[in-house]
């Protein structure tokens, strides 16, 4: 597939078949995502792969309180989203059927090996995910290049002591996100619904529109 095919029509998948993802498609996902950047070449991702049902029932039931508090809050304007209806029960279905995608790939990443420079600005640190997910990034690009539908979220690192027991992860490693992976139940998108270039992108200064001359709808 062309580049520009893979990134605008990887969409989040939230309806997959039962069919098993097969050991040798799996590798490949998985090596791509080992050629991102990250600083001083110091690999600090993880992964740990997940198809045990029972595992995945485990994960499921620690998700789903975050997904409800989640959907709820944002159902009462507590939290912004930019959610339709539609989209909303795609991700609820998707949310109580966690445990039926064929593989959950636990993303993890041994802090130690990245470097926050942000963490002293008094806001948000975001800096250290620059080492942890363009390799996710890479992952996704890559499933969507095997035909393989993918969803990241995070919600369950909030029970990062709970899934560290789970799946006997070493103290000195960090969960960062789980990604859902098989094949889609429905068709690809031939194109993502995405903000124009001249409303994200600014010339010299921020809020002097970048033109655009070529596909920046």
């Amino acid at each position: 597939m062309d580049l520009q095919d893979v990134i605008r029509s990887n969409n989040t998948c939230r309806y997959y078949r039962p069919d098993p993802v097969p050991d040798e498609v799996l590798e490949r996902v998985i090596s791509a995502a080992r050629f991102a950047p990250n600083g001083g070449n110091r690999q600090p991702v993880r992964f740990v792969v997940v198809r045990d049902a029972a595992t995945k029932e485990a994960l499921r039931d620690l998700y789903l309180p975050y997904w409800n508090a989640y959907i709820k809050a944002a159902s009462g304007g507590e939290i912004r989203v930019g959610i339709l209806p539609k989209a909303a029960r795609d991700a609820d279905t998707f949310a109580n059927h966690l445990h039926e995608v064929p593989v959950l790939l636990m993303v993890c990443a041994r802090l130690e090996d990245v470097h926050p420079t942000d963490h002293e600005l008094g806001r948000l640190s975001v800096v250290g995910g620059a080492s942890i997910y363009p390799a996710v990034q890479n992952l996704l690009l890559s499933c969507r290049e095997e035909g393989l539908g993918s969803a990241l979220t995070t919600l369950l690192c909030h029970e990062e002591p709970k899934i560290k027991e789970l799946l006997a992860i070493p103290e000195d490693i960090s969960v960062v996100a789980t990604l859902a992976i098989g094949y889609p139940e429905k068709p690809f998108p031939t194109r993502l619904s995405r903000r124009p270039v001249s409303e994200i992108a600014f010339l010299e200064r921020y809020g002097d529109p970048l033109p655009t001359r070529g596909d920046g709808s």
